[in-house]
């Protein structure tokens, strides 16, 4: 416990400026967090209009629809957690930290179900765009929480790419799992 106050009490880094390196982040925090909180809605229409038609499948979900939602949702608790009004930066870099690390671990767990599920053979496309991507995000999400302190600027650069690519790999893999609805579990009638 003594070690979580020290390291919540941390003196904070103040720039030149006076201001925290965190405040020139809020209005990309802003946009991010709702970007990120109304497609993970969108996510659950697409989830909910897969399932009504029987064409998704709890395995297949697991592996393809559920880490979407992880990604949209971990954009949104990035941008929460760069938006709180915190004393110093050692909170924050060890929580992006914890993110990343559990992104990661959570990328090893989409891998095993996308082996183990049988309702859809993965194409190297959806190798990159559901393993591969997100494992690369998370892991420079880890070294970022690690570096936040004293590398500032270049860990709040590249937080802030994360947050951006993990909305694209989320708009990316909805959107997949919209047009393979439509044209593999619907085909065209003639």
């Amino acid at each position: 416990m003594v070690f979580l106050h020290r390291l919540f009490a941390s003196e904070p880094f103040v720039p030149e400026s006076g201001l925290s390196p965190l405040t020139a982040w809020e209005s990309f925090y802003v946009i991010v967090g709702s970007s990120g909180a109304a497609l993970t809605g969108l996510q659950f229409v697409v989830t909910v209009l897969g399932a009504e038609a029987r064409s998704v499948r709890s395995p297949e979900l697991g592996a393809f629809g559920t880490p979407t939602i992880v990604h949209f949702c971990a954009a949104l608790v990035l941008s929460a957690v760069l938006s709180a009004p915190w004393s110093g930066l050692a909170g924050p870099g060890m929580i992006l930290g914890v993110c990343g690390g559990a992104g990661l671990a959570y990328s090893l767990v989409v891998l095993r179900r996308a082996y183990r599920q049988t309702g859809y053979r993965p194409v190297l496309e959806d190798w990159i765009w559901h393993f591969v991507l997100p494992f690369a995000a998370y892991a420079v999400l880890l070294g970022s929480g690690i570096r936040l302190s004293g590398h500032t600027q270049q860990s709040l650069f590249a937080t802030g790419t994360v947050s951006i690519f993990l909305l694209l790999i989320g708009i990316h893999n909805s959107w997949d799992a919209v047009v393979y609805i439509a044209t593999e579990r619907f085909p065209r009638r003639d």
